[in-house]
């Protein structure tokens, strides 16, 4: 007969209705019990990745009693816990002593466009304080604010309060009604008055 005879085509197996009907999963593996195991649960430590076949009732006892550090001490775990911050790789120690110094972030000597950093104004510090505090920028005053101060006594670098402080005693000291009425002294109260009234004009109190 030939290996590629057309009765072998012909030739039909009955086929097993039981074995179809049976369903296609592995038993509970819990000791006695026949129940498909269709819940996994873990092995345990140093298998990862492998799983017990357990029906729904025993997956749930054997999950009541799992513990993954069962046998270590205290230690053991406290050092698994370390080791897992890094997972589980081997660290280093930096070579070096207690002198040992971490390297500055910005190089002291540069030139060039190099050292453009060295010339960078940093008045709000927000480096970190690796230059001088700025020096407080100087008030440009105009010919009239720069009079009225003078008026008052005062400097460029007068605060609002310092103005009004001011203005207050030279109004006390100038005014008729506080000085037994002598009127010798109007015309300096007025330049105070309209010294005061341009300085609060231009914002300086």
């Amino acid at each position: 007969m030939k290996p590629y005879s057309k009765y072998f085509e012909k030739i039909r197996i009955r086929p097993d209705r039981a074995a179809d009907a049976k369903p296609d999963v592995p038993r509970c593996q819990w000791d006695g019990c026949e129940a498909p195991g269709v819940h996994r649960a873990p092995v345990g430590r140093h298998k990862e990745g492998e799983y017990f076949r357990f029906c729904v009732d025993h997956a749930r006892e054997y999950n009541k009693n799992y513990n993954y550090f069962s046998g270590l001490s205290d230690g053991e775990v406290a050092r698994y816990q370390r080791e897992a911050l890094t997972g589980h790789r081997p660290t280093w120690k930096f070579a070096g002593g207690e002198s040992a110094r971490a390297a500055p972030d910005f190089s002291q000597a540069r030139s060039g466009r190099a050292g453009y950093h060295n010339r960078v104004g940093d008045p709000f510090n927000l480096f970190g304080g690796r230059r001088e505090a700025a020096q407080p920028r100087q008030r440009r005053l105009r010919p009239l604010e720069a009079k009225a101060l003078e008026t008052l006594g005062l400097g460029a670098q007068a605060t609002g309060e310092e103005i009004k402080a001011r203005y207050k005693s030279l109004v006390k000291r100038h005014h008729p009604d506080a000085n037994g009425g002598d009127r010798g002294s109007e015309d300096r109260l007025r330049n105070v008055l309209e010294a005061y009234r341009l300085l609060k004009q231009a914002g300086f109190c």
